[in-house]
């Protein structure tokens, strides 16, 4: 639910890096696993980089920007400090490629409840 918050920006990126960084090193790695099986699902696209490597914050130089361009998601496999960093992208990916999906496939509505979350009811304990 946090990602997909995060992805439509229904939740501020500090508060969801907040979150990240309170996780085991170990949970940090599931969730990139996740955030890239997401990201597939979304239909994310290679020229998508870019702009995510832009709305990051993320250095172009740094190993997840470098393996984002050349369209390569082992980012959970990276030493713990480049974890944070591929959370970052990662959420602009994934950001990106949804609000793609959302425009052109669910415009008209759809019964994805990620889709909807603004209409849900919202758990602060969250």
């Amino acid at each position: 639910m946090i990602l997909n918050e995060l992805a439509q920006g229904l939740r501020p990126a500090s508060d969801g890096v907040e979150w990240f960084e309170s996780l085991s090193e170990d949970d940090q790695r599931k969730v990139l696993h996740a955030l890239v099986l997401f990201c597939g699902q979304a239909r994310a696209r290679q020229e998508d980089a870019p702009e995510s490597i832009a709305r990051s914050g993320v250095r172009p130089t740094h190993t997840p920007a470098v393996m984002l361009t050349k369209w390569r998601f082992g980012m959970a496999g990276l030493p713990a400090h480049e974890l944070k960093k591929s959370f970052r992208l990662l959420i602009a990916l994934f950001s990106i490629a949804d609000t793609r999906r959302r425009t052109l496939y669910c415009a008209d509505g759809c019964g994805h409840d990620w889709h909807n979350l603004a209409a849900q009811p919202q758990d602060p304990a969250r």
